[in-house]
């Protein structure tokens, strides 16, 4: 069977068909509003490059950037309650305290306050106000609020109070989601609270966006079932993106750099990923992103759900040239290079103008660059060497010499060896994104506090927790047999009874023929 990946960008929406690791075809299209035109183009013209019958296809793989950017443009958010369990601690700081004011009406004056939650050891902190909590119900349905983030303090150690708190609202709001923070973040409280609003927030953008992925693929003839790419490189269920659309926020960076380590066999490295406006920039630990070992900013707001250690700077293939090539971005001509830009009869310089002129690509008409001063060209050229030197240092974690590995669209600005290091630039580098999300794999994990007594030992439980992960993911349609760990972590709680470890064990396998 085939597999069809599809990676849906700001600028570009990208498809590829591959053959076990065979690409058979890549092809980008415009990103549409409607998602779905894109989407349509671009898989009719991959398959239609591929010379295939679309029933060979078995299986389909989405990543997309849609919810990351309704996060960053602020639009296609609901507004919806947030609800902390913690009275009467944390009141100073309340519900999107340090959010942008441009991002507040998600919540706007629904923010509440619960008494309830845990000290750091498990012990209550006030027993859960549940009449509070129908009086709640009554403003979120009076309001026509359309879902509900609970948070409890300390809920990772207990996340009793926020599931009781969601049978409440269950109750007396039906119909109406409630998101607990639990699933989706770790023990900091007001980035795991805003990672739950966030995600409460984009429920109905993923209901929306689910269902057209669906759609076009169904337009298209295509009837086998799909997938979603999450933030660490791995697959969801369609169904699974609908409750947690937040997981999806770094798959873009992610399916780039997983496409790279693919395409070059390379499993440690710096990836460098072009593209129109911006390019990112992260490192590859055993073919797979580095995670971020901090919070992560999102549109302005902190957050804790684990992501990949990518950051980005303004510059793209579509990036303006100005003051002589001194200055380079962060403005951009973005999706409208092809008739912006000079060597496509626009009348702004852009950096794919520099590097047409100074014979780095063959794109356009050379001709409309011919008259460009060659001291102009030179620096800007170097201005871009510049920027994505001082980019990959940031991402070295020692001075050991480590491949830097470029792809996207806007490659073409990436000189053949950066400082000391070697450049690898591979065969189909325009749609790495696209590779990337054709050979996710399945993941399980399991994370939570195992009690260490009754002679049971650290070894025991990792080796449980190991066991537990691989029937997950064996569940979600991994073949056995190819499964491997790829996170083990192990966190004694001191301040627990029962001498506590929190363990937390991620484990990946190739998709099974049952979900072909």
């Amino acid at each position: 069977m085939l597999r069809l990946g599809i990676d849906v960008g700001g600028t570009n929406t990208d498809a590829v068909v591959m053959d076990g690791d065979k690409v058979l075809s890549g092809i980008k299209a415009p990103t549409s509003e409607d998602v779905t035109t894109g989407v349509v183009q671009a898989l009719e013209g991959a398959i239609a490059a591929a010379g295939i019958d679309r029933a060979q296809i078995g299986n389909v793989m989405i990543g997309t950037t849609h919810f990351t950017n309704a996060v960053i443009e602020r639009r296609h958010l609901s507004r919806v309650a947030a609800v902390r369990l913690g009275l009467p601690a944390t009141a100073c700081l309340p519900p999107t305290v340090d959010w942008p004011e441009d991002l507040k009406f998600v919540v706007d004056r629904h923010g509440y306050l619960v008494h309830g939650g845990y000290e750091f050891d498990g012990r209550e902190i006030a027993p859960l106000d549940e009449a509070e909590l129908i009086r709640i119900a009554g403003e979120v349905r009076d309001n026509g609020l359309k879902a509900i983030a609970v948070t409890c303090v300390f809920g990772p150690i207990n996340a009793a109070m926020e599931q009781r708190a969601a049978e409440i609202f269950a109750e007396h709001c039906p119909g109406v989601p409630v998101v607990l923070s639990t699933e989706i973040g770790r023990i900091g409280i007001l980035e795991r609270e805003s990672a739950a609003i966030m995600n409460a927030s984009l429920l109905q953008l993923a209901d929306k966006t689910v269902n057209a992925f669906g759609k076009a693929l169904a337009d298209a003839g295509l009837t086998c079932p799909f997938h979603i790419t999450q933030n660490d490189g791995t697959l969801m269920a369609a169904e699974t993106v609908k409750r947690f659309p937040v997981l999806t926020f770094a798959s873009g960076p992610t399916n780039s750099m997983r496409g790279a380590a693919f395409l070059t066999g390379v499993k440690e490295a710096i990836v460098v990923d072009i593209g129109g406006t911006t390019t990112d920039v992260g490192a590859l630990h055993l073919g797979f992103p580095r995670q971020a070992a901090t919070v992560v900013d999102v549109g302005g707001v902190r957050t804790n759900f684990r992501m990949p250690d990518v950051f980005s700077i303004g510059l793209g293939g579509g990036s303006h040239v100005a003051e002589n090539g001194a200055k380079v971005g962060p403005q951009s001509v973005g999706y409208r290079i092809t008739e912006a830009a000079l060597v496509f009869g626009g009348d702004t310089l852009t950096t794919t103008d520099i590097a047409v002129a100074g014979g780095k690509a063959a794109v356009g008409d050379p001709g409309r660059v011919g008259a460009l001063a060659p001291d102009m060209v030179t620096a800007a050229l170097n201005t871009i060497t510049s920027m994505l030197e001082n980019a990959v240092e940031r991402s070295r974690v020692s001075p050991d010499p480590i491949p830097v590995i470029a792809v996207g669209g806007g490659s073409i600005l990436m000189p053949d060896r950066l400082g000391d290091l070697d450049v690898i630039r591979p065969e189909n580098f325009a749609v790495a994104n696209a590779v990337g999300a054709a050979i996710a794999q399945i993941s399980g994990e399991v994370d939570r506090v195992f009690a260490l007594e009754k002679g049971l030992t650290r070894e025991a439980c990792l080796a449980q927790a190991e066991s537990e992960a691989t029937e997950n993911a064996v569940a979600a349609g991994a073949v056995r047999d190819t499964i491997q760990v790829i996170e083990r972590e192990d966190v004694p709680l001191a301040y627990l009874p029962g001498n506590a470890t929190r363990i937390h064990v991620k484990v990946v396998g190739e998709m099974g023929a049952s979900h072909a």
